[in-house]
């Protein structure tokens, strides 16, 4: 990546939407802007898990802003990710289409382990490198990420569902504070947290840190009257605390370094913390400068090349979980790739090595599925991929890897709403030729056969082989008849021809 290029992260949190865009300078990121909305999501969530129309429009509205700012960004410098409240909500897609027609990009709805690793590599990056043990904690609206890591790896990651949002809606639904009330939102966020205590006991770490939202707001309030500044500590909750119960209410609260947007969580996101606290055995947190965003903009820089884009590692993690065949998947791979140049030139098309690397992991991960199904390995494999914890990866785009498994044999028609998806198409088609290619388990003769993309048509492709292939390969040209069969059955066309 080129020093001086722009790099943006939108974070759509369960209280609040945030951008931040920083410039590339020798692998580090400069903050050139931020920006934050409290939009409160997180209390949009109907008693069916759906969002409300008003909350949609919230995000909506903020999104707009958002995407003013970035207009004239490349694919490549932005990525927006959504957390919890998307993960729950029943009707995301309904909100998720409006959504990126309007930001401009698309959204991920990244899973719970991810959004932790993402956290940590926020933080990490923040913080001087160091052997010490981290535990950082993440207290968002509707869930709260633990990690434990050294310098820039996470080693344990897990996303609990209790978050600022959700307890205050549920035990503070007025903003009215009692101890009774604070009592029971403390012992209801423990009885989500308490398998944590043994993955996350406190000799399994050296320094406690806590990122963005509740506990960076803790910090302020705290260092604002007198508190040492960027500590939380256990006698600084119990005063915060007494001063919450005092006011009685949200609206009565006055208090220094509250910020206004703070004021109708702080009920939940404190007894949150407390319970942190006294389930781990915490005395004191440093409040961390980085967070979620940061780490999405780091992960960008990760995503750029092949050697540090964490999903790779994902794919092979994966593949030998499920022993898979690792030569015929490599195989498979590698015809798929040559294919897929054939039809697609990075050269002129920048996201086509982006494309080309997801279809070499789909060749991969092909026959993920053949340990539990010989006949219908494709759908197995598929719905492994759908429900696979893999680091680095989005659930779009895992749900992308495993539309390929499934449609990479069989009928189409089971595709039928991806179809209009060109590139998708392209990565498709390239896969389903290279397992028939490679039908025999063997790398395949690849001289005198061609695919290209019809001249005269976009939606049709023309694949040709030269006749001693066609004459010394049957088996090869029976399947390849019968896949161009298949197509006719799309909008697409496969044109065979033998010369």
């Amino acid at each position: 990546m080129q020093n001086g290029t722009l790099l943006a992260a939108v974070d759509l949190g369960s209280n609040s939407f945030r951008l931040e865009i920083g410039r590339y300078d020798r692998g580090q990121i400069n903050r050139s802007e931020y920006l934050k909305e409290t939009v409160r999501q997180g209390n949009g969530l109907d008693a069916d898990r759906n969002l409300t129309p008003q909350a949609m429009q919230r995000g909506w509205d903020c999104l707009a802003r958002f995407g003013e700012r970035l207009a004239g960004f490349k694919k490549h410098q932005v990525r927006a990710v959504a957390t919890q409240t998307m993960r729950e909500a029943r009707n995301r897609d309904e909100f998720l289409v409006k959504a990126h027609k309007i930001l401009g990009f698309p959204i991920d709805v990244i899973p719970g382990r991810e959004e932790a690793r993402l956290i940590y590599q926020g933080v990490a990056h923040m913080l001087p490198q160091s052997d010490e043990r981290r535990l950082v904690i993440d207290i968002g609206g509707r869930s709260t990420e633990m990690i434990i890591g050294k310098d820039m790896t996470a080693l344990q990651m897990e996303s609990y569902r209790v978050g600022s949002v959700a307890w205050s809606m549920k035990y503070f639904p007025d903003g009215q504070f009692s101890v009774r009330a604070f009592r029971a939102s403390e012992v209801a966020a423990k009885a989500v947290l308490d398998e944590a205590v043994n993955r996350y006991q406190k000799g399994s770490w050296d320094v406690a840190y806590g990122a963005s939202g509740t506990i960076g707001a803790v910090g302020d309030v705290l260092s604002a009257n007198g508190w040492p500044p960027g500590i939380v500590s256990q006698a600084g909750l119990d005063w915060l605390l007494d001063r919450l119960v005092k006011a009685q209410s949200a609206d009565r609260l006055k208090i220094d370094g509250m910020k206004d947007d703070r004021r109708a969580v702080i009920g939940g996101g404190i007894s949150v913390l407390r319970a942190v606290f006294d389930l781990l055995g915490i005395d004191q947190m440093h409040a961390a400068q980085g967070a979620l965003r940061h780490g999405v903009l780091y992960d960008l820089i990760d995503r750029e090349q092949t050697e540090t884009d964490l999903r790779s590692t994902s794919v092979a993690r994966l593949a030998s979980r499920f022993d898979v065949d690792a030569e015929q998947a490599g195989r498979v791979s590698t015809v798929a790739k040559q294919l897929f140049l054939k039809l697609a030139d990075p050269a002129r098309t920048p996201e086509a090595h982006r494309w080309l690397r997801k279809l070499q992991w789909a060749g991969q991960l092909h026959e993920i599925g053949s340990q539990i199904s010989h006949s219908d390995y494709h759908k197995h494999g598929a719905y492994i991929l759908d429900n696979a914890d893999a680091p680095g990866f989005a659930q779009p785009e895992m749900h992308r890897l495993s539309l390929l498994v499934l449609g990479h044999r069989g009928k189409l028609r089971k595709l039928d709403a991806q179809l209009d998806d060109a590139a998708f198409v392209m990565q498709l088609l390239c896969l389903r030729i290279a397992v028939i290619l490679c039908h025999a388990r063997r790398a395949p003769d690849m001289q005198g056969f061609s695919l290209t993309l019809a001249a005269d048509n976009t939606k049709a492709f023309a694949l040709s082989c030269e006749t001693p292939w066609a004459d010394a390969y049957p088996q090869s040209m029976h399947l390849l008849r019968e896949e161009a069969l298949a197509w006719q059955k799309t909008p697409w066309s496969l044109n065979l021809a033998v010369q």
